[in-house]
């Protein structure tokens, strides 16, 4: 029998009036699964994404594709990533096609969050069986030391 791990992921939160954004991330859940249901699984990533962009458009949501975030060590940009979406900038989407939902994509989508100033993410995984993670990470509560991608004010070298 294995024994249960703690671990420092932080965990979703909810504010006042209960999850931040749940208006918007509900609305991409419901795009997702219409999705999955229509295309199924096995395809790659990035028809996807494509068809989340087609789907996203045709419903007047403002989005952005492929966004560079750079990475910061020792106060130097040393590399970046790229985010598959930015949903109105207040929500990242990662989009994954695997057996189910890997914890390396959840590390994954958590680093995004920290290195942004978005604070709620999506990880949806068009798997055999449709999947989807929810994560809230409050600034507050990210590391102050390194500069954050500005969804509102890109950093200088940023692309997007």
């Amino acid at each position: 029998m294995r024994a249960m791990v703690s671990t420092s992921i932080p965990r979703m939160y909810a504010d006042e009036r209960g999850l931040k954004h749940a208006e918007l991330t509900e609305r991409l859940i419901g795009i997702f699964f219409g999705i999955y249901n229509e295309l199924g699984h096995g395809l790659i990533e990035s028809v996807y994404e494509k068809a989340f962009s087609v789907v996203l458009a045709e419903n007047g949501i403002f989005f952005e594709r492929q966004i560079a975030i750079p990475v910061w060590f020792h106060e130097l940009q040393i590399g970046e990533f790229r985010v598959d979406l930015l949903v109105e900038k207040r929500v990242l989407i990662e989009l994954k096609t695997g057996r189910e939902i890997d914890p390396a994509w959840e590390k994954q989508l958590l680093n995004y969050l920290r290195a942004t100033d978005v604070e709620v993410g999506l990880l949806l995984n068009f798997g055999p069986q449709a999947q989807f993670r929810r994560y809230a990470f409050e600034n507050a509560r990210k590391n102050p030391r390194n500069p954050r991608y500005s969804a509102e004010n890109k950093l200088p070298g940023s692309c997007g």
